[in-house]
């Protein structure tokens, strides 16, 4: 068993990560990837890196994520409370009118007396109270046992009442490993192909974005001698400036070539072709002229289709949102059967998107990645980030899906379906029961000679065995979610 969280730094092993993703399946490790504590190592030898013990772990941080939302209210508990707060007094009340009634029809002290605490024993807030924390506390755990987890049951609760969804696309529904597929060149091009991959690798040295290091990588398999840019620009949204061998080098999209004012030299064409394949193209210009498109590609995940179309058959209206341009968004949602798209959307603003839907009268839900979906997921009324994505994002989401697979979405769905069933058929029973209940425990019966005499005369005794009952029934029911397949 793996200790405590780290990152490997020598070795090839298989890990067992079913209690953390409730994947069966062993996950290959290698030399920098991270390895979480309490998981098992199935085969080899793996020498890590501790980042994280104690309560720090993810294990520890999952155990008090599910303790939270166990123990917290969703709004239609609340309700539940303000039911339950009036339920009592008004019990104690139609006791001692039941008292008062059975006194002055002449039943006598003890009969009255009888009617009065069958009453009071047969009637069970006990039975509405445990309605919704019951499911509440199984679903939240039945989730994480699936690699879903709910911060809180407000987010549980909210999830079934969904209308449209918004995925982030890289890392989201691709799996956010960019490599370099196309540098096409200017017909009126003053360098060669190499020495222009080697600029463009030159200027983003040292960078984070998965399009630099993609352009980086691509350099070092080829050898090429990647400088020190000097002058360095970042440029949200739009790309970079440096220089590079007392060359002006910028790389970024159109409207970074259109804000700097760059001669295109007919390489358009060049870029419409790229994007109509679904790759992401970038400008590189030296010195305000085009130079070359470079075309970086990323790879859907398996699982994203059949994840969108289960999505769909829930009645949600899917929508993809990007940064990059219109024609390279469409033909990735094409891929995998979205229609409606959010493209050239800067970080900045995919917060408005989702409040735009919002507006419009959808309930929505963000499912994302990365730092700069953390104010979409924010805005969202139900925020989900993917688990192998940013801690900004699991930070600012309600949910965070472990597995990092689309499907964990309509899993989801349906596991919040199903507890709020649950939750409903917990209420009817617990509001019937005492509808039904209170009333022949009052004698309202007795006048009947149809009626069994156990009931024109309920003992106090049967009625706290039907109120255990009443109790029993409830958590019972609310154990049946933890045989629901998701």
């Amino acid at each position: 068993k793996i200790p405590v969280d780290g990152v490997v730094i020598d070795g090839n092993s298989a890990v067992d990560e079913s209690m953390l993703t409730g994947e069966s399946l062993p996950v290959d490790k290698k030399a920098g990837d991270k390895v979480i504590g309490a998981t098992l190592n199935k085969q080899g030898l793996l020498k890590f890196e501790a980042t994280a013990v104690g309560r720090e772990t993810a294990l520890a941080q999952i155990i008090k994520l599910v303790e939270q939302a166990q123990g917290s209210k969703a709004p239609i508990q609340k309700l539940v409370d303000r039911v339950a707060a009036y339920f009592v007094p008004i019990v104690i009340g139609l006791a001692f009118t039941v008292f008062i009634i059975w006194l002055l029809a002449g039943a006598g002290f003890v009969p009255a007396l009888i009617r009065l605490v069958a009453v009071l024993v047969i009637a069970c807030p006990c039975a509405m109270g445990l309605a919704t924390p019951t499911s509440i506390m199984v679903g939240v755990g039945k989730g994480a046992e699936n690699g879903i987890l709910f911060k809180n049951s407000t987010a549980l609760e909210q999830a079934q009442k969904l209308t449209a969804i918004v995925l982030d696309k890289t890392g989201t529904l691709t799996k956010g490993e960019l490599s370099l597929t196309d540098v096409v060149t200017s017909s009126e091009a003053k360098f060669d192909q190499s020495n222009l991959l080697r600029m463009a690798a030159s200027a983003e040295k040292g960078s984070e974005h998965p399009i630099g290091e993609a352009i980086v990588a691509a350099a070092v398999a080829q050898n090429l001698a990647i400088e020190t840019p000097s002058d360095f620009q970042s440029i949200t949204g739009h790309g970079i400036a440096a220089t590079i061998d007392g060359h002006n080098v910028l790389l970024g999209n159109m409207r970074l070539m259109q804000k700097e004012n760059v001669h295109l030299n007919g390489l358009e064409p060049k870029v419409s072709q790229l994007q109509s394949e679904a790759k992401t193209a970038m400008w590189l210009a030296v010195d305000g002229e085009a130079q070359a498109a470079i075309g970086v590609a990323d790879t859907v995940k398996e699982s994203s289709r059949d994840a969108v179309a289960q999505m769909k058959a829930a009645g949600l209206k899917v929508f993809m949102m990007t940064g990059d341009n219109q024609a390279t968004a469409e033909a990735i949602a094409e891929s995998v059967g979205i229609e409606n798209v959010f493209a050239e959307v800067l970080p900045g603003e995919k917060s408005a998107y989702v409040k735009q839907l919002q507006d419009e009268g959808y309930v929505v839900a963000m499912v994302g990645d990365g730092i700069n979906d953390a104010p979409a997921l924010a805005q969202a009324n139900v925020g989900m980030a993917i688990g192998t994505g940013t801690d900004v994002a699991m930070e600012s989401a309600d949910v965070t899906l472990m597995r990092g697979d689309l499907l964990s979405v309509p899993q989801a769905l349906h596991l919040s379906k199903a507890t709020m069933r649950n939750i409903r058929q917990n209420l009817f029973w617990a509001f019937g029961y005492n509808v039904i209940l209170i009333p022949i425990a009052a004698g309202i019966l007795a006048p009947f000679d149809w009626a069994p005499d156990v009931l024109r005369q309920l003992n106090p005794v049967l009625a706290a065995g039907a109120m255990a009952f009443s109790s029993i029934s409830v958590v019972s029911n609310a154990l049946r979610l933890r045989k629901v397949r998701l």
